[in-house]
């Protein structure tokens, strides 16, 4: 008899009824997941998710009494294992980068498609980060924008960083997946993976998200040089 792989466990933070209906009502016929909870606020979801343990939290950025930032911020510190996907009605927003930094591993607009949305909730699930295209490319542009000429960043002038990590850094930085990469650099699949995995300690980054997000603060490439086009995935 074959064993029934138990779906993704997933609570939605929404301060919406609607939305909250609406995504449930995309999920739960999916096998693949199964929506333990709803919660209407920051401070519900982290009640929720400490009690009911999900996989995944689908939380929405603005919220009352608790946001999403400071409701996954919690999560982040007391069930690491929990991961969360930020969602915004906003296409550019300063919670969606605080909720990155927080913790989360992910972010898309709420107009993703059903499709999109289950994929995501996947790739979270795996421990990987998932940055919508669009997004990505605007956080990129009006929050992480640097000076043309900014110095390099402090572990590329350490000689912390080899000159392959610090390639491979700047092609991520422009939206290319590690698939891509291997083929700009004519290097395997797997020679990316451990350069990533290299340059991820050394920059104490948790994902690509945030080693983007450190490419560009750093100085290392610029808004100007940036293509992202690319959903940022982590390796």
């Amino acid at each position: 008899m074959t064993a029934v792989t138990p779906g993704i466990r997933v609570l939605i933070a929404d301060d919406q009824p609607l939305v909250r209906r609406g995504l449930s009502l995309i999920l739960s016929p999916d096998p693949a997941f199964e929506v333990v909870g709803e919660a209407e606020d920051g401070a519900q979801a982290v009640m929720l998710a400490q009690r009911l343990s999900p996989d995944v939290v689908v939380m929405d950025i603005r919220m009352p009494v608790l946001d999403g930032v400071g409701a996954t911020e919690e999560l982040a510190r007391t069930l690491p294992g929990c991961r969360v996907l930020a969602l915004s009605t906003f296409d550019m927003d300063e919670y969606v980068v605080a909720a990155l930094r927080a913790g989360a591993y992910g972010f898309l607009p709420k107009d993703v498609s059903p499709e999109d949305l289950a994929a995501a909730i996947r790739t979270v699930h795996a421990g990987e980060a998932v940055v919508a295209p669009r997004l990505l490319t605007r956080l990129i542009s009006a929050y992480v924008r640097t000076p043309l000429g900014a110095p390099p960043p402090p572990d590329v002038e350490a000689g912390e960083l080899t000159p392959r990590e610090v390639e491979v850094w700047r092609l991520m930085a422009t939206g290319l997946d590690n698939a891509a990469i291997a083929r700009t650099m004519d290097i395997s699949h797997s020679t990316v993976k451990n350069h990533i995995t290299s340059l991820f300690g050394k920059l104490d980054v948790r994902d690509r998200a945030q080693a983007v997000i450190a490419a560009y603060e750093s100085g290392l490439v610029t808004a100007r040089s940036g293509g992202g086009d690319q959903a940022a995935r982590r390796q």
